[in-house]
């Protein structure tokens, strides 16, 4: 008989906490501290469960970095204590928690699995009950005596992805979240299918450490058609800024006008770091394929590879907050640290 597994549920806030409550007619958030009398089946997977309830809980668009470090503390100061950990999040900005816990948390070991809902778990027809009882299974799955997926991943709608490869997709459906440039961990049916190839394993045990300096001074800015270029000199000209991601066509292009350039090569020489990352779902960023990318490359833009938004935000934030210099800094951005991005052979 498997032994019996100890998860630690982490309720930040989001749709899936809500309960209606049937004297107001409003939805409230439940109890987590009895979540196994708010969820009864959960008595059924035989696991010792314990909870901790942000308060008040959070709406996901006012989550920030404050709350990210946070969370890293809450999973350090727990860590020897629990076999593996959920977290329950609104789904909003649940690809950017995600990613950024991958980067902060170094030498993870054990599973960490974010979930939520689109209805919330009171409700008749939601999607919360299957996501945080299949999120715990996966959490306190283990094989030959090891954690299955011991690291930060999203579970949504019979898939598990890695978190720093995910965006949510949908405010609508069931299956809110996508990982367009990196397979699923695992799918869920009768049975949960693990695709252990492509899940990162440690190579070394080690304890974990956290990383909790977030460095902030970052810009997106997303290349249309039309921009002016009093946009882009307000953007690079933002006081104290450290770090452009930009958003641009296809493989990487953005318009070759000379004023477009001249301010990205300006931006580089003060010392800004200019992040190239595609607008597209899936697809990497190729700056050797069209002129209007090579200028990008020639200006000093470096690539962001397949990396989504979400996880090149986060990662800058990271290496910043490490105190790298700047050759440091395109240095990490050119390599994968925990999987965030697949390399090729293009700049």
């Amino acid at each position: 008989m498997e032994s019996q597994k100890s998860i630690l549920i982490i309720y930040t806030g989001g749709t899936i906490g809500m309960m209606l409550n049937p004297e107001t007619g409003i939805l409230d958030p439940f109890n987590f501290h009895q979540i196994e009398n708010e969820v009864p089946e959960l008595r059924k997977l035989g696991h010792k469960l314990s909870a901790i309830q942000f308060d008040p809980p959070l709406d996901s668009s006012n989550i920030n970095p404050d709350v990210w470090v946070q969370l890293a503390v809450i999973i350090n100061d727990n860590y020897e204590f629990y076999d593996g950990f959920v977290i329950l999040h609104g789904t909003d900005t649940m690809a950017y928690t995600a990613s950024a816990l991958s980067f902060m948390l170094e030498d993870l070991q054990k599973p960490v699995i974010f979930t939520g809902s689109q209805l919330p778990i009171g409700m008749l027809r939601t999607d919360g009950k299957d996501n945080l009882i299949t999120s715990i299974e996966i959490a306190a799955a283990e094989r030959n005596g090891h954690p299955v997926v011991p690291e930060v991943c999203i579970y949504f709608e019979n898939s598990l992805f890695r978190g720093n490869r995910t965006t949510k997709n949908s405010a609508e459906n069931f299956n809110a979240f996508k990982s367009f440039n990196y397979p699923p961990l695992a799918l869920t049916g009768i049975h949960i299918k693990f695709n252990f190839p492509n899940i990162h394993y440690p190579e070394k045990k080690a304890p974990l450490r956290i990383h909790t300096k977030l460095v902030k001074e970052i810009a997106i800015l997303k290349i249309f058609p039309g921009m002016r270029e009093n946009v882009l000199d307000a953007v690079v000209n933002i006081k104290g800024l450290k770090a452009l991601i930009i958003e641009t066509f296809g493989a990487g292009n953005a318009p070759n006008y000379d004023w477009f350039t001249h301010k990205i090569a300006e931006a580089v020489k003060k010392g800004i770091i200019v992040v190239n990352v595609t607008q597209c779902n899936s697809g990497h960023v190729d700056m050797r394929k069209y002129q209007t990318g090579v200028e990008l490359y020639k200006a000093g833009a470096v690539s962001g590879y397949d990396i989504t938004t979400e996880a090149a935000i986060t990662k800058l934030m990271y290496l910043l907050g490490r105190g790298y210099d700047y050759s440091e800094v395109i240095e990490k951005m050119n390599e994968s640290l925990c999987g965030e991005i697949s390399l090729t052979d293009v700049d």
